[in-house]
């Protein structure tokens, strides 16, 4: 089992109604609640592409909010990859 503490990056694609309704933004919130850097951008396909980087403990939560249904939208799947973080980060925004 990995340290909480250790930094990791998260990669999360949304699927679902994502797009248009403000799951963005709530994202970018929940980010920045959390004290994680990264970025929630809308893909052409329709899904939402969520990166987010700091302590695994911290990113494990966003995705949990991710997946719990309390959202704007619709999300029906979420599928997530993790990485050794990169850095090189500044805040958490929508593209």
């Amino acid at each position: 089992m990995s340290d909480p503490q250790e930094h990791a990056r998260l990669q999360a694609w949304v699927h679902g109604q994502v797009q248009g309704v403000g799951f963005r933004w709530w994202t970018r919130s929940r980010g920045l609640e959390l004290g994680l850097v990264g970025s929630a951008r809308n893909l052409p396909d329709g899904r939402v592409e969520v990166i987010a980087e700091g302590a695994r403990a911290r990113c494990e939560q966003l995705l949990a909010a991710l997946r719990s249904g309390d959202s704007p939208g619709r999300v029906d799947l979420v599928v997530d990859r993790w990485l050794p973080a990169r850095g090189g980060l500044t805040g958490f925004v929508e593209r």
